[in-house]
Formats: C-alpha cells, structure tokens, sequence
C-alpha cells in the first residue's frame, strides 16, 4: 500500500484497516509454518505496511487534538 493512499484514509478506516492487515499476518505465520509461503518477503512487506499506516494514524491523531 503506498502512503498516498494510507494519507487519503481517515482515522476510523485506519483503524479497521491495521486490524485487517495484523489478522492477516498473523494467518500468513499460520500457513508458513504449516506449508512454507514462496514468497516470505510478503512478512516484511506487510509489517512495514502495518508500521506505516500506524505512523499516519498517530500523526493524524496528534493534529486532531
């Protein structure tokens, strides 16, 4: 996901979107260690997005209040 599209969100769909992106990271660990991914740079790709978007959150969050 890039940062445009993460600055364009609100905060309420930041929000949901972080909890969709952790639930689904937390499933590729499952399948990894069940059947191993081809492709495991999808782990840091998705951590980063995770870390972006939670950055973009606080930001928008501090120049709320």
């Amino acid at each position: 996901m890039k940062i445009s599209e993460v600055r364009e969100m609100s905060v309420a769909d930041l929000r949901d979107r972080i909890e969709i992106e952790k639930a689904n990271l937390d499933t590729m660990k499952m399948n990894h260690a069940v059947s191993p991914l081809e492709d495991t740079s999808k782990f840091k790709k998705t951590r980063q997005d995770i870390a972006r978007m939670i950055t973009i959150l606080a930001e928008k969050e501090k120049s709320q209040n």
